[in-house]
């Protein structure tokens, strides 16, 4: 009991730790310079910004891949199939990251070369930058589509496991079918609403501290 225990927490902490990343890297790292029409000054001019959260998106993924893993034995005892699924989308949740990470990057080292041209906006230039944009948006986009994978599986297992209390995982797969619909809408260039992203943000961050301070049910 103990150990579960403990194991709780530090799940808690790291679920945490992702949310928290999550928020400061795309409301205050990225947000308004990569979606920014003006991307080219801004990203260049924010370079340590951009760094920091491609560093912070890398340790973000890894902590959901420990989550995942620190949680295999308890879920494998529930549901043998969800246990590794979970582990699985974690997996695939991370090489979107680095993905997304990588047209970051790119959009960071056009910026600081289109600086040098000394701000000559060609038509090849301005081919270059569209592309550098949307290429960025559609990475962008499919992370948080295929972010939705492994916090469903999670907050599914912790309903049928009953390892929470149902309440609780049952708003969280509310909270992932909203999320989906919404990025699904977005990626339509249909958006409905950005405050379908609001129950996630409240379940996200009512289930780290669950864990922490009240922890799963015993096994």
């Amino acid at each position: 009991m103990t150990s579960t225990k403990n194991k709780s927490r530090i799940v808690g902490i790291l679920l945490l730790f992702i949310f928290i990343t999550g928020v400061f890297i795309f409301q205050f790292l990225q947000g308004k310079i990569l979606f920014s029409e003006d991307f080219t000054t801004l990203t260049s001019e924010n370079e340590n910004k951009i760094i920091i959260s491609v560093l912070l998106g890398i340790f973000s993924g890894i902590a959901s891949i420990i989550v995942s893993i620190l949680l295999l034995p308890v879920f494998k005892k529930q549901h043998y199939n969800l246990a590794y699924l979970y582990v699985a989308f974690c997996i695939v949740n991370f090489i979107s990251i680095m993905i997304d990470n990588y047209s970051v990057i790119s959009m960071l080292e056009f910026s600081k070369e289109f600086l040098k041209t000394g701000y000559k906006d060609t038509s090849s230039i301005n081919m270059m930058k569209t592309i550098i944009y949307q290429k960025h948006w559609w990475t962008h986009y499919f992370y948080l589509l295929i972010s939705c994978l492994p916090v469903f599986i999670l907050y599914y297992t912790l309903f049928v496991s009953k390892l929470i209390p149902r309440l609780l995982s049952i708003f969280g797969v509310f909270a992932v079918v909203l999320m989906s619909i919404q990025v699904f809408s977005s990626i339509f260039k249909n958006s409905i609403s950005m405050n379908m992203m609001l129950p996630m943000a409240i379940i996200q961050i009512t289930l780290p501290f669950w864990l922490i301070f009240k922890g799963l049910k015993k096994e």
